[in-house]
């Protein structure tokens, strides 16, 4: 498929999230519940915030989609996150898991294994350090939630952990890196004013969780909705004077984003 047919398709999804509104379950941190809900608002899907174990089904059965974010972990919200886990993959919407800081803390990292042991998630979304800690056994490269490490380190690792997962995996970065194992994306979209506000790595996979909670392909989904997400931080960069309106106007440029912008600038490319 040629560039211009992703971008094409990308357009295609967003018209139908917008036309179904799909519902977002997310199990998110403290840090973005507001942004990562404000994002799946501006991109066109519904959202819904809910941890609490007792709920975790009932919140299953009527959403399209489940954000699993382990950015402010604890125990019990890990049990939550089995709970809803194991529910949404009974009835098969896609799970989309962020593992914020996993290869940062033992509890991080424990939480991300056994979620994916457990768990039949769809697509992993992280920056390289976090993707990294999921397939060496030796210490990572990270500062707090931050990467120190780069997408071309982790790309062969990535592509072999989804295959022996059989999971989408997502190392966002300079150019963003998505893999099945089999087929790769890389997405050249995006702006470095992301890494200056807090919480866009999430709010990049709730934008994911949106794309795959009305595609059958995970790995489409997943390297469209980076695109559309990058493209989006590309023209607030452009309209905006520093991180705060940098802020304001991602989520403006999400709602409103030209069709014909997209399919003139959006940048994915199918690689061997």
């Amino acid at each position: 498929m040629a560039e211009d047919s992703y971008s094409a398709t990308t357009v295609e999804i967003l018209r139908e999230i917008r036309r179904r509104r799909p519902l977002i379950h997310h199990i998110t941190n403290f840090v973005v519940m507001n942004t990562t809900a404000n994002v799946t608002l501006a991109v066109g899907a519904s959202p819904i915030m809910a941890h609490a174990n007792e709920e975790m089904e009932a919140v299953s059965a009527i959403s399209d989609a489940l954000n699993l974010n382990i950015g402010t972990l604890t125990l019990q919200w890990v049990e939550s996150m089995i709970v809803a886990g194991l529910a949404a993959g009974a009835r098969g919407i896609p799970i989309i898991l962020d593992p914020v800081g996993s290869g940062a803390t033992p509890l991080r990292s424990s939480a991300t294994a056994r979620i994916l042991k457990e768990v039949p998630v769809t697509v992993v979304r992280g920056n390289a350090s976090e993707i990294m800690s999921l397939f060496t056994d030796g210490e990572v490269r990270i500062k707090g939630v931050d990467s120190l490490e780069c997408v071309d380190n982790v790309r062969d690792g990535a592509r072999r952990l989804a295959g022996r997962l059989k999971k989408v995996i997502a190392v966002t970065g300079e150019v963003d890196f998505v893999t099945d194992g089999e087929k790769s994306f890389e997405v050249h979209n995006g702006h470095p004013m992301f890494a200056r506000v807090t919480g866009t790595g999430c709010a990049a996979t709730a934008v994911v969780s949106c794309f795959n909670a009305v595609v059958t392909d995970p790995l489409l989904a997943t390297a469209a909705a980076l695109a559309y997400y990058g493209l989006a931080g590309e023209e607030a960069a452009r309209l905006s004077q520093g991180p705060g309106s940098f802020q304001v106007a991602l989520y403006d440029i999400l709602y409103s984003l030209p069709e014909e912008l997209m399919l003139e600038r959006l940048r994915i490319k199918a690689i061997t």
